[in-house]
């Protein structure tokens, strides 16, 4: 691990995981996955892509650490009798006993009590550890941390949608969840120079996490490196170490210029579209 940040506690979990979290879907190859893990990245993400090559990397790794790391798979399953059947197939692929997390994926209101069901179903077969939801509409998450047997979110947060800071995380002091950011480049508009303020110096990718991170509320961010060299600029989060007041007001400027311009929402329109249209319900940017 780097000398800005170390292992933490996920919550109350009783999981330690990296601050930096590694997902599945945007092409990131095993090879690369296991170099991650060797410097220090040990939370795996299985989420909606679940790309072969990717979870090759995770199989050969808890085949020689499975306790040293945190395997996460996310459910995106409206049908309680296929949320098994799904968190065998990732049992089966990743050639593990169990997982340490299952994410119920998009939820934008707490999920019916069949699917509930399901998981916990999961947690007394010992398949699945603890378990987190992902939501996009932040008042449903007082809910979510209110019930028994989630142990953690996943909310989307970065320096463009800060909401999080006034919405979610002053609910988190009494049952202490464990938190997963996501999407801290905003699906790369705050790294886009059409988009970005005159006179601002352009963020890194590594200054996008290293923002997110430096809130204490959130345990990991989620990276979607898709090659060797957006991994390691990943990385270099861990060793840039969190942000100054300076740093975090300049990502603030930066952020809020970005989401008040309308091309950068474009992106984030056809992502909430077309979820929109797989799962219903509205989200709150």
């Amino acid at each position: 691990m780097g000398a800005g940040w170390e292992r933490v506690a996920f919550g109350s979990t009783g999981l330690a995981v990296s601050p930096i979290g590694l997902g599945s879907s945007y092409g990131l190859g095993g090879a690369d996955v296991e170099r991650a893990f060797e410097r220090g990245i040990d939370f795996m993400f299985y989420g909606l892509r679940r790309r072969a090559d990717f979870g090759r990397g995770v199989a050969n790794i808890a085949a020689r650490n499975r306790e040293r790391v945190v395997i996460a798979a996310q459910s995106y399953s409206r049908m309680a009798s296929l949320v098994g059947p799904s968190v065998d197939c990732v049992l089966r692929t990743l050639r593990t006993d169990y997982l340490d997390i299952l994410c119920l994926g998009w939820w934008d209101e707490l999920p019916p009590a069949r699917i509930l069901d399901a998981a916990r179903t999961l947690k007394e077969e010992g398949k699945v550890r603890h378990l987190v939801i992902s939501c996009h509409y932040r008042p449903s998450f007082s809910q979510m941390i209110d019930t028994p047997d989630i142990g953690g979110i996943m909310v989307r947060y970065n320096a463009a949608h800060t909401g999080a800071e006034r919405e979610v995380f002053p609910l988190l002091a009494e049952r202490n969840p464990g938190v997963i950011a996501f999407t801290a480049t905003r699906w790369g508009s705050l790294l886009d120079p059409r988009v970005l303020p005159e006179g601002e110096a352009p963020p890194r990718a590594s200054d996008c996490y290293r923002f997110v991170l430096t809130n204490p509320h959130v345990h990991t961010s989620l990276a979607g490196p898709k090659d060797g060299a957006e991994l390691d600029e990943a990385m270099a989060a861990l060793d840039r170490g969190p942000m100054s007041d300076d740093e975090l007001a300049w990502m603030r400027r930066i952020g809020a210029h970005v989401r008040a311009d309308r091309k950068a929402h474009r992106a984030i329109n056809l992502v909430d579209r077309a979820r929109t249209a797989l799962f219903g319900s509205a989200t709150a940017g």
